[in-house]
């Protein structure tokens, strides 16, 4: 009986410590440790550069240069074509006066690519035309507008392209756009009417998030993402001075705010989970994709500070998790591979937790966080030479988890995000 006692004071211990061990500071990073990595990044651009001006067979040809995912010699994947959320992420490590103008061309190609085919694709592939990616043309025009200065008049023409895109698409309600679907909210979906498709528009290809039926989830991170959309058309408005347009995208966010607040936010488990609204019930699966309304400035002071305690759930030694917990399906022989999930760690959902956790004033948090990915990045580089679109933050010596197409390397956004954490907590 005493050794069971001390077997279970042991258990019931860990909880307590195991923060302790996971948020241990580890020893800072000197600029001249991450040189020769940022110089890797800085030359491997040129790779990832294409030029396609004219359509050519199912590539969509595009008014100016732009960055394709990742890229290795010989590779049995290979990347030609331009792809919507790819491309935000990408421009997070060029906000600068040398690459001006690629950034500036590779908005304009999504604007081009929304006025000729009335979508962003999922990527500038004829095939790929039947649903779009997570929707960051506002926050890519603020971007540009805020770091470059192109004028007022540059911005009213860029943000009615994007309230087009906004109503037309996000909140269309039938076929080819059926997205908005439930008390005003707006689900993934394809034009064909599949789920894995619908899966495919949320970037997260694959992942447990949905259970394989995606079409019934209000997701999220794109409500997040549409609120985002709903404050950025109230701040164009306030800076082109139209105040009852502003009042009127002020009361639509609220009522989008609201909602969410009551369908998706779990004041039990401190996180916001995606909404099945055929079943009428959240989700079980915990994910970063809650973290998506403090990125967009969504929630509340009180939500914010339980979504920081939450952190605990998902972060490892190597950063973040996708997801909380190990899925069962990956014991299950011919499963589909969930490669957005435990144990990966990814870059662009790495940026949109430490700029959520920035905005409202949880620094060392996320200071921290950066760090840690900062560090699992550099460590993969200097043993093996290379950048991953993902990594194992669970195990960060071990390969990430396998996805349903061949892992990648290079890699755009994964280069991007180290880059510009190293502008942040490095540099400064």
């Amino acid at each position: 009986m005493p050794f069971h006692r001390t077997i279970r004071q042991k258990i019931s211990e860990l909880p307590s410590k195991l923060p302790k061990l996971i948020l241990a500071k580890e020893k800072p990073l000197k600029a001249e440790e991450l040189a020769a990595a940022r110089a890797y990044i800085e030359k491997f651009w040129p790779k990832l550069t294409r030029s396609h001006a004219k359509d050519d067979d199912t590539l969509v040809g595009l008014p100016n240069p732009y960055l394709v995912p990742a890229f290795e010699r010989d590779h049995e994947f290979d990347f030609n074509e331009f792809y919507y959320w790819d491309s935000y992420f990408m421009v997070q490590g060029l906000l600068d006066e040398p690459h001006k103008k690629l950034v500036i061309g590779i908005l304009e190609n999504l604007v081009s690519l929304y006025k000729r085919f009335g979508i962003i694709p999922n990527a500038s592939r004829t095939y790929l035309m039947g649903h779009s990616n997570p929707p960051f043309l506002t926050s890519f025009i603020f971007d540009v507008y805020e770091t470059y200065h192109p004028g007022d008049k540059w911005l009213k023409s860029m943000i009615e392209v994007a309230k087009d895109e906004y109503v037309t698409v996000w909140m269309g309600q039938t076929k080819p756009y059926a997205h908005q679907i439930y008390e005003g909210l707006s689900r993934y979906y394809d034009i064909n009417y599949i789920h894995d498709l619908a899966e495919a528009e949320s970037g997260w290809d694959m992942t447990p998030r949905f259970n394989r039926k995606c079409l019934n989830y209000l997701p999220i991170d794109l409500n997040s993402l549409l609120y985002k959309y709903e404050t950025d058309f109230l701040k164009a408005a306030e800076i082109l001075g139209k105040k009852a347009e502003a009042d009127k995208w002020q009361e639509v966010a609220h009522r989008r705010r609201y909602t969410i607040d009551r369908l998706m936010w779990n004041e039990l488990r401190g996180l916001y989970y995606d909404y099945n609204y055929i079943k009428r019930s959240r989700s079980s699966v915990a994910s970063l994709a809650a973290y998506y309304p403090m990125w967009a400035g969504m929630a509340s002071q009180k939500h914010a500070a339980r979504l920081v305690k939450s952190l605990r759930k998902f972060e490892k030694r190597g950063g973040l998790t996708t997801t909380d917990a190990p899925q069962v399906n990956i014991l299950v022989p011919g499963a589909t591979p969930t490669q957005w999930a435990y144990p990966n760690g990814w870059a662009p959902l790495h940026f949109i937790v430490v700029k959520g956790l920035q905005r409202y004033g949880y620094h060392e948090d996320a200071r921290r966080i950066a760090l840690k990915w900062i560090s699992t990045n550099l460590t993969w580089f200097n043993k093996h030479g290379i950048f991953l679109e993902k990594y194992n933050v669970v195990s960060p010596s071990k390969p990430p988890a396998k996805g349903i197409y061949p892992s990648q390397t290079g890699f755009g956004w994964t280069n991007a995000i180290f880059e510009r954490f190293c502008r942040e907590y490095i540099d400064k």
